[in-house]
C-alpha cells in the first residue's frame, strides 16, 4: 500500500497504463488500483508486469499485466482486445512507455572536450538515434491509435503522457531522447486540439530528476557519493534533491480525474523540485 496523496475515485474505470514494469508507471498502476480503477498495465518485460498485477491482486485489487511492445500495432491490437474481454473498454490512457539509448548518447558534454576513442556528437549511431526517437513517439502514437478508439466511444476520458524536463531545456549527451520528449509536449497540444471536440482531454506530466535502476549509476559512484553529474544536477535544483515516483502521482490523479481537471486540456505539468525556475545565480 502507498500513502496516496489524493483521495479520488476512480471505481469502474479501466485505466491503461503502458511502461508499467518501470518505476514512475509502475506506482501509477499502483496509485489508480487503489482508488479503486480497474488497472491494465502494459509493459515488454511482461514478468515485471504479471509480479505487479500479483502483487495488486493479492492485496484485493484489480489489475491485470499484458506483455505489449508500443511500437508494434499488431501486438495492441490483440492485448486491445484481451483488455476489453479481461477489464472492460479503455476510459483513461497513460503512455509511460519510453526512454533513452547508450546508442544515441554522447561521451562528452561539449565537443571540445571529445577524447580520441570515445564517442562523440559525430559518432552518434543513426539507428540509436531512431530507436530512441520510434521508442518516445512513435510508443506514445501507436498506443493512442488503439486504445483512443475506446475513449471516442464513449464521449469522455483522458489521456496522459510522459514528458520530461529535457523537452523544456535539453540536457548535455542526450540530444535524441530531448528532442523526442520535446515531440511529446508538442505532440499532448496536438492530441488536446485533435479530440477536443469528443469529450477526451489529453495532458503531460513533465518529470524532473529521479533515482532509478536505469540511472543509479550516471548518479552515484560505488561509494554512493555523488558523481560529477549528479552534484551538477542538484547545485541546479533549489530545492537540492531528486523528485521522488511517489510525487508524481498527486498531479496524476488530479490531471486524469474528469471532474477536478474537467477544463484542462494541453497542459505539460513539471515536477521538477524546482529545476526548471531556478537561473543558476
Amino acid at each position: 500500500m502507498i500513502n496516496l496523496p489524493l483521495n479520488i475515485d476512480y471505481t469502474g474505470k479501466v485505466v491503461v497504463i503502458t511502461g508499467a514494469g518501470g518505476l514512475i508507471c509502475g506506482a501509477m498502476a499502483r496509485a489508480f488500483a487503489q482508488s479503486g480503477a480497474k488497472v491494465a498495465a502494459l509493459d515488454l518485460n511482461e514478468e515485471a508486469v504479471k509480479a505487479l498485477a500479483d502483487e495488486l491482486r493479492a492485496e484485493g485489487f484489480i489489475c491485470e499485466g499484458y506483455k505489449a511492445n508500443v511500437l508494434d500495432p499488431e501486438m495492441l491490437e490483440e492485448v486491445h482486445k484481451a483488455v476489453i474481454a479481461d477489464l472492460g473498454k479503455c476510459d483513461i490512457l497513460v503512455n509511460g512507455a519510453g526512454g533513452n539509448n547508450p546508442r544515441a548518447t554522447t561521451d562528452n558534454e561539449y565537443q571540445h572536450e571529445a577524447k580520441e576513442g570515445g564517442k562523440s556528437f559525430f559518432d552518434l549511431d543513426p539507428s540509436g538515434v531512431d530507436f530512441v526517437f520510434k521508442l518516445n513517439f512513435q510508443g506514445t502514437l501507436l498506443p493512442t491509435q488503439v486504445f483512443a478508439k475506446d475513449l471516442v466511444e464513449k464521449k469522455s476520458g483522458a489521456i496522459l503522457n510522459i514528458s520530461s524536463m529535457n523537452a523544456y531545456t535539453p540536457l548535455t549527451k542526450i540530444p535524441a531522447y530531448s528532442a523526442a520528449k520535446a515531440g511529446i509536449s508538442n505532440f499532448t497540444q496536438w492530441l488536446a486540439t485533435h479530440f477536443a471536440g469528443t469529450g477526451i482531454r489529453c495532458n503531460a506530466i513533465a518529470p524532473g530528476f529521479l533515482v532509478s535502476a536505469q540511472n543509479y549509476k550516471l548518479l552515484f559512484n560505488e561509494d554512493g557519493t555523488p558523481t560529477a553529474r549528479s552534484a551538477k544536477i542538484l547545485n541546479g535544483t533549489p530545492t537540492g534533491r531528486y523528485v521522488d515516483a511517489s510525487e508524481i502521482l498527486g498531479a496524476t490523479l488530479f490531471l486524469c480525474d474528469d471532474r477536478a481537471a474537467s477544463a484542462i486540456t494541453g497542459v505539460v505539468l513539471p515536477i521538477d523540485c524546482g529545476f526548471a525556475a531556478y537561473s543558476g545565480v
